[in-house]
């Protein structure tokens, strides 16, 4: 087989995971996860990351690989991503990638920044100076270094802000020109397949109720186990995530669970609008109306058009 890569795009909560699933029984697949929340350990409830009977029975690569303490990085996907592409390949099957990280999938079709890696005796740094001065001095910083990011990162945004400026430090270089200097992308034939919705009030509504189901299921539970690790707390990135930042606040009294629920499903719709202003902004092979079409027999027939044309 040629080096043929699929991609399903989708905003959240649009159906990607069983989609995938179903597409396996037809085709020869194999699943790589492109979730920047799902590769951690132990943060499954609200990432509704595949059980693990189902992981079994249909594995997907890049999902579970890391410790929540961790923070995993755009660049740790782009090579982590290479390697199990290579390895699918091998095997004689088709990566089918899937998931609503954008970010990732620019990263993997047009090429990763050259930036640095971190330094973290110099985000300590910069944490304590922030902690003295406050972030709103450090944007001011960063302005003055990098205009370019800092028009674009919001003042609240510290975790981009100590980026842009262990970037800085580290390189001489700002991270708005080391974003211009992309390396080379993944050299594959890609075919991309964009799940997008167009009734968003159903949207919402899914979102909703499945944040409310998450809830159901142990969501506060699962963050009290996180939590007690002691390398684990609410500033590590896994517990910024949707749904684990809101619980967090929850759990430190700052708001109401009902406000915590509130605050998680406004996130998430905010999530899902970006998601699919990114999706509109770049091409397709073939766009998928969740709220019309027949999902599965849509991209099963495109994908088989696909097959044949390329392996028959």
């Amino acid at each position: 087989m040629s080096e043929n890569i699929i991609l399903i795009k989708g905003p959240t909560a649009s159906g990607k995971t069983d989609l995938a699933i179903s597409l396996l029984k037809y085709f020869p697949l194999e699943i790589i996860s492109v979730d920047s929340v799902m590769v951690y350990k132990g943060l499954n409830i609200g990432t509704a990351k595949p059980s693990e009977a189902l992981l079994k029975q249909y594995p997907h690569h890049l999902v579970n690989i890391c410790e929540p303490h961790e923070n995993y990085s755009v660049g740790q996907f782009y090579h982590d991503v290479s390697t199990a592409i290579q390895l699918i390949l091998k095997k004689g099957k088709v990566p089918l990638l899937v998931g609503g990280t954008m970010m990732y999938f620019r990263a993997l079709q047009q090429g990763l920044s050259n930036l640095p890696t971190s330094d973290s005796l110099l985000r300590e740094q910069i944490e304590i100076e922030a902690k003295i001065k406050g972030w709103q001095y450090m944007h001011n910083k960063l302005k003055e270094v990098d205009p370019t990011s800092a028009n674009k990162i919001k003042p609240t945004d510290k975790q981009r802000i100590e980026r842009a400026l262990e970037v800085y430090q580290i390189s001489g270089i700002p991270i708005s020109q080391h974003h211009n200097e992309k390396s080379e992308s993944l050299n594959y034939n890609y075919f991309n397949i964009s799940l997008i919705p167009t009734i968003r009030s159903k949207l919402h509504s899914t979102i909703d109720n499945r944040l409310e189901a998450m809830i159901d299921e142990g969501l506060i539970d699962e963050v009290k186990v996180l939590l007690k690790s002691e390398q684990l707390d609410s500033t590590c990135n896994s517990m910024k995530s949707i749904g684990y930042k809101q619980i967090c606040e929850y759990l430190k009294n700052n708001c109401t669970l009902d406000e915590a629920k509130e605050n998680a499903k406004t996130s998430t719709r905010r999530l899902a609008k970006r998601q699919l202003t990114w999706l509109r902004s770049e091409s397709s092979n073939i766009e998928i109306d969740i709220d019309i079409d027949n999902t599965i027999d849509k991209s099963q027939a495109a994908l088989q058009t696909f097959f044949n044309k390329n392996y028959s």
